[in-house]
């Protein structure tokens, strides 16, 4: 993390700020001078991360911002909120994993509405911010186990067969096949917006643990937070793609960072991605869906 440059000046928005992976790269971007959003759905959790990283970093600027992915009004209200008129960095961090069946406000798919739908909707909202910032990165956390699955163009809701670990691979998928298709639309139109995606490998966070727990399935709950102990990588470690993606200098568009050994664990280098996230026609097609589905237009990189 000594190697993130100065960002003084600089506005960050990183969702899911409040625990895990969010809350290292919120408070590592801090750390190093840029004035962060911490987009969170509970206040309370969102207000005490802020003042968490404020005593790790003493005078580091950084704000609580109210944003539930599950409802895309609130994600609309968070936009309409947000007071500054330029964004440097958009990092689409928070996710679920694995959850039972389940809907957000607007119907859909709970794993898809949020990882994937909610941060479309939120990116396209912020995307005259972006764009009117010189050197702007939307920055999507996807997964290694995005390879477990293509996504379903006539099923997006899994309403034919739900199956919560190919529901959830279907979203990381989706994570990238927007970053592939926001990178071509950027390119497109001239605009100076690098969009990238990173992953973290296998990191102990909440994400693994929070399901079953939910659900009252104590023993997958002990099993996931075993394995947290036992095989994962910190946060702390888990972070350093995405906080790569977000920072260096070298990052390219549609580029996609991981840990260097075995996508497991280890320093940030290029990963390996599943060939149908890179299919210019399954992009357009689901970026198409997404704009109806959501309401939101893309107008800027339309031509």
């Amino acid at each position: 993390m000594t190697d993130i440059p100065d960002l003084a000046g600089r506005v960050a928005v990183v969702t899911g700020a409040n625990s895990g992976l969010g809350y290292v790269t919120a408070r590592e971007l801090a750390r190093c001078g840029a004035r962060v959003v911490l987009a969170c759905r509970s206040e309370p959790r969102g207000s005490a991360a802020g003042d968490r990283i404020v005593a790790e970093v003493p005078g580091a600027e950084v704000e609580f911002g109210r944003l539930d992915l599950a409802d895309l009004a609130s994600v609309r209200e968070f936009a309409a909120g947000f007071r500054y008129d330029r964004l440097h960095l958009l990092v689409a961090n928070a996710g679920v994993m694995a959850t039972p069946y389940s809907t957000t406000a607007d119907g859909f798919e709970t794993q898809f509405g949020v990882n994937h739908l909610g941060h479309f909707a939120l990116t396209g909202l912020l995307l005259p911010a972006l764009l009117a910032t010189p050197g702007a990165r939307v920055v999507t956390v996807s997964s290694v186990l995005h390879v477990l699955a293509n996504i379903d163009l006539a099923d997006l809701n899994s309403e034919r067969r739900y199956r919560r670990w190919i529901a959830y691979a279907r979203s990381k998928t989706a994570n990238l096949l927007f970053t592939h298709e926001l990178a071509r639309r950027l390119a497109a139109t001239g605009a100076d917006v690098i969009a990238a995606a990173a992953h973290p490998g296998y990191a102990a966070t909440n994400l693994q643990t929070a399901a079953p727990r939910a659900e009252g399935r104590r023993a997958v709950a002990w099993l996931m937070a075993a394995g947290n102990r036992v095989l994962a990588q910190p946060a702390e470690a888990g972070a350093l793609p995405t906080l790569y993606a977000a920072t260096a200098p070298d990052v390219r568009p549609d580029s996609f960072t991981g840990p260097s050994f075995a996508q497991w664990r280890g320093t940030p280098a290029p990963s390996w991605r599943a060939p149908w996230t890179r299919d210019d026609r399954v992009a357009v097609r689901l970026w198409v869906a997404s704009e109806w589905l959501t309401g939101v237009a893309y107008d800027a990189l339309k031509g």
